[in-house]
């Protein structure tokens, strides 16, 4: 196999424009970017102009049935990691089977989805479990079953009909549900023909016993493989002495379905249409020639039914390669094929996770540091961070990324649409849970200035707290109070009020706390408190010169109570230069006030 793991070149394409230099490209999550370089275009200069162009979207994350997939997927996937290395490998190994399973059973709920959408898309999931002998073929043919489920809509119609038998479909059906191996069913259609025929009724009762008794293999049975063989051999040979004798001759629709119970290969091969696919033609040739195929022999098989079913001239298409790839078991092919035939990374990345986890998966370093289960981890991850609702569960994937999850969610999460307050806090809770202390930051920055843009102080003091942005806090404490001097009250006093240790931000928003609560206590008619706060604001001399005046008009009504609860205010503004015109009634309200303390004071002192 090709090594995955090389740096790849670099490929200059012919560049467009005025100056004519090269176009590079780079990938993104969902789109390839072609930009112009510095490097002048060498030889024949071509016409155009465009510079930056989107060559091509990733369309499947924008689809309703996929969002599903990988919004169930990503449960499972999670589930996955939380199987602890310690557990015992044969507890191990039964974990991985479920897991397999559960994969499997969303694929196949997503498939049937697709289908009824007249999608045409093909998925494989290999199971972990090691499958024996009989047991590969069953799991073969409900894969099978699964994408050629047309047959049962053809059934339906052929069914519902007024008269079944007389349908034009009606021994398509017959046939396509045979090369499926569902003999019950098909016996079921081919008694309306029966019915109708009674001078032929022995013929069908023939065919009737020979699909009734054809041999399928149960892995859970007490059947052994060996009495099996035996009892399948018995029936072929019954199945092909019928095709000597003529028995069907009558009736060239039922002497075909002997042919193919025969597993006669030219019949096979005349069934293409109904068929549709090389791999639906291995399925059942394995089914009426070799039922008991072992794992190792399926590879051979696969090859030469390709061969025969495309013929000589035909060019496999890459999911050709894929299944031959897969069929032979060859994991790391599988996956390069799939990374560059499919156009998203859901079924790499899921698939190498499962094969990692099981150990069967070699470790296969990249040049960069990390292996190959986490690259393909992120790439799927970022492709989901590009979705407005399913970045959501990328971050648990970037989270079982030990080398650069960390890295790659730093630099996806800043890339987040913050639209609403409610993304942003769902945003911020992502990045306080992982300790992604810058990313809380610029987060809360860019929702407290945007708040403040809209003036809703409130929520942009919040932000700016969580942010513990003291610059910022500063400025929004002064658009708070330039809002009380304009208003002559406080909003959102909630916030105001329970402040607690994050006032002690910046110096601003210890004065913007402390005010309101000087406001909140005169309110309560707890003059001596609110007197005593004022006056600490005075001497700490945090207050916004701006402010002065308006702290001096509040502290009136306290001059002015019958109790001295100001003693020393009137000294806090001796030295202050505050404009005469303005003051006057404060100086009367001090000299009243300073006149009644120095009577206490002297009072008390005798």
């Amino acid at each position: 196999m090709e090594e995955v793991d090389v740096e790849p070149s670099t490929t200059l394409i012919p560049g467009a424009g005025f100056y004519q230099k090269h176009l590079g490209f780079e990938w993104g999550p969902g789109d390839l970017i072609v930009y112009e370089t510095n490097y002048k275009l060498q030889g024949p200069r071509s016409a155009g102009s465009p510079s930056v162009h989107i060559v091509r979207r990733d369309e499947d994350i924008c689809s309703p049935i996929l969002r599903k997939l990988f919004s169930e997927s990503h449960l499972i996937f999670v589930g996955l990691q939380k199987i602890k290395e310690d557990v015992p490998s044969k507890n191990k190994k039964s974990q991985f089977v479920s897991i397999s399973k559960n994969y499997r059973s969303v694929i196949r709920a997503c498939m049937e989805e697709l289908q009824q959408n007249a999608a045409d898309r093909v998925f494989v999931l290999f199971s972990v479990s090691t499958q024996s002998a009989g047991s590969l073929l069953l799991q073969l043919l409900d894969w099978v079953r699964l994408h050629k489920s047309d047959v049962d809509a053809k059934a339906r119609e052929v069914l519902q009909s007024d008269s079944p038998a007389q349908h034009q479909s009606y021994w398509d059906v017959v046939i396509s549900l045979v090369l499926q191996g569902r003999t019950d069913e098909a016996r079921q259609v081919l008694s309306k023909q029966a019915s109708l025929r009674a001078e032929s009724s022995s013929v069908f009762k023939r065919m009737d016993g020979l699909l009734q008794t054809m041999p399928i293999f149960n892995p859970t049975g007490t059947q052994t493989l060996t009495e099996f063989e035996v009892k399948w051999r018995h029936w072929h040979e019954e199945c092909d002495r019928c095709l000597q004798d003529n028995t069907f001759a009558s009736n060239r629709h039922l002497e075909t379905i002997c042919k193919i119970l025969v597993g006669d290969e030219d019949t096979l091969l005349e069934q293409k249409e109904l068929l549709s696919t090389w791999y639906h033609f291995l399925v059942t040739r394995l089914l009426f020639t070799h039922p008991t195929i072992k794992p190792p022999d399926l590879h051979y098989y696969a090859q030469s039914s390709m061969n025969m079913f495309l013929g000589p001239r035909a060019s496999p298409e890459p999911l050709d390669i894929i299944l031959l790839s897969a069929f032979e078991f060859d994991l790391h092919q599988v996956i390069k094929d799939c990374s560059i035939a499919l156009n998203n990374w859901w079924f790499v990345a899921h698939l190498t996770d499962l094969l990692d986890h099981c150990k069967l998966l070699q470790s296969h370093n990249l040049h960069f540091g990390s292996n190959l289960r986490e690259f393909l981890v992120l790439e799927y991850a970022s492709g989901l961070f590009t979705h407005h609702s399913l970045w959501q569960l990328a971050v648990d994937y970037f989270d079982h990324c030990p080398e650069f999850g960390r890295v790659y969610l730093e630099l996806q999460i800043e890339r987040v649409p913050l639209d609403t307050e409610r993304k942003a806090i769902k945003v911020l809770r992502i990045c306080e849970d992982r300790q992604m202390s810058e990313q809380v930051r610029s987060i809360c920055k860019i929702m407290a200035k945007r708040a403040l843009r809209n003036n809703r102080l409130g929520s942009a003091l919040s932000w700016t707290i969580r942010a513990k942005d003291a610059a910022f806090a500063t400025l929004i404490s002064e658009r708070f109070l330039q809002d009380y001097s304009n208003k002559g009250s406080f909003t959102d006093l909630d916030l105001l009020d329970n402040l607690g240790p994050a006032m002690l931000l910046s110096d601003s928003l210890t004065f913007l706390g402390k005010y309101r609560e000087f406001h909140r206590l005169y309110g309560e008619k707890r003059f001596s408190e609110a007197a005593r706060l004022l006056l600490s604001l005075m001497t700490a001399k945090i207050a916004p010169r701006s402010l002065w005046m308006t702290l001096l008009t509040d502290a009136l009504p306290l001059l002015e109570q019958k109790e001295v609860v100001l003693s020393c205010f009137s000294s806090v503004f001796q030295d202050e230069d505050i404009e005469s015109t303005k003051t006057e009634l404060l100086r009367l309200a001090l000299a009243r006030n300073l006149t009644m303390a120095i009577v206490k004071e002297g009072t008390i002192e005798t």
